[in-house]
């Protein structure tokens, strides 16, 4: 079994909002609920469970989806339930409901594996009986809420390491990508959350580019009434490592947006600005004069002054970087004078 990855707390507490089944809510009424609560009260929950599991086997759609429902709704509420309906033989048959052409009945299944995926322990054994391709289609021809769910279960199973790249083999990368730029805001958190687990891996990176992630991403961190500065800055943080990014970034008038960051934005958004603009100067000359034409050199000073240390090492590298050049090609000039 692979290990899962880890993060900076800052990356945790800028992506922490995937991982909970918060759709819109699925239709339950309130005795339905209490008798659910009631059940598991009353020691009898693994019986519950078990028929359950059973149910969604059914020929009938209508028993598998107050089945798959009722499965979710357990899932959602109770922790120590998510092992149990696992453990009952319950990833198998709502695998299967992912790839149903019932648009809730794909719904609840996508859900309800989301909800299970919250166990640790359970993804594993999510990814490895078949979830992946299903939960892929799901973003392509699920309802909003299937996908935005959808974007979250491949979350919780690419924090296996190894199945990252199978994520994006699967085509998952231009379906996020997708969602990031016309999904609702929750849909926008959903997929960024994604992609920056996904990207961390380069074959990944090159996928979201291809698939023209640089142009929403710089959009989003432009808006600054949207809620999705950090998210946006975050991945394009792990695109600009390599050279398709930063070219991408340039490409899309990034440069710009990013030294509006260092200007107005948050602590952290100007952190982040600083990271990614640091990257792209240490590339290429023609970037260090973009950056310094747009006027960066001030709101750098003024982190280098004002921020944690990590922050001012960075800040104070790439004042050094965007002062080179002008020094670097007077040098040039009088070397070529003098010969």
């Amino acid at each position: 079994m692979g290990q899962s990855s880890g993060g900076h707390s800052d990356y945790s507490a800028t992506f922490s909002d995937c991982n909970s089944d918060r759709s819109g809510e699925f239709p339950t009424t309130s005795s339905q609920s209490r008798r659910l609560r009631l059940a598991c009260a009353a020691d009898n929950c693994d019986d519950l469970i078990y028929q359950l599991v059973s149910d969604l086997d059914s020929c009938s759609i209508d028993e598998q989806k107050q089945a798959a429902m009722e499965i979710r709704l357990l899932a959602k509420n109770q922790p120590e339930n998510r092992l149990k309906i696992a453990r009952a033989g319950a990833i198998k048959p709502l695998i299967s409901l992912i790839s149903s052409s019932d648009a809730q009945l794909q719904e609840n299944g996508v859900t309800a594996i989301l909800n299970l995926s919250l166990c640790d322990e359970n993804k594993e054994p999510i990814a490895s009986s078949g979830a992946i391709k299903p939960l892929v289609r799901a973003l392509k021809t699920g309802t909003s809420t299937a996908k935005e769910n959808a974007a979250c279960a491949l979350l919780r199973i690419s924090q296996i390491e190894e199945n990252k790249i199978v994520i994006g083999l699967a085509g998952a990368i231009p379906l996020l990508v997708n969602l990031l730029q016309y999904g609702s805001i929750r849909g926008k958190k959903d997929a960024s959350t994604a992609l920056y687990s996904l990207c961390s891996v380069k074959e990944n990176k090159i996928r979201a580019i291809q698939a023209g992630i640089m142009k929403p991403l710089v959009e989003l961190m432009a808006d600054f009434g949207s809620n999705m500065v950090d998210k946006a800055a975050y991945v394009l943080s792990q695109l600009v490592s390599v050279s398709e990014g930063r070219t991408s970034l340039v490409e899309e008038d990034g440069i710009p947006v990013l030294v509006e960051i260092l200007e107005d934005g948050s602590q952290r958004q100007k952190e982040i600005a600083v990271a990614s603009l640091l990257q792209i100067c240490e590339d290429r000359l023609a970037y260090r004069n973009m950056v310094a034409r747009e006027g960066a050199i001030p709101p750098l000073v003024a982190l280098s002054q004002s921020s944690s240390s990590r922050a001012k090492q960075k800040a104070e590298a790439l004042i050094d970087l965007l002062r080179q050049p002008r020094s670097g090609n007077l040098a040039a000039r009088t070397s070529d004078a003098s010969v």
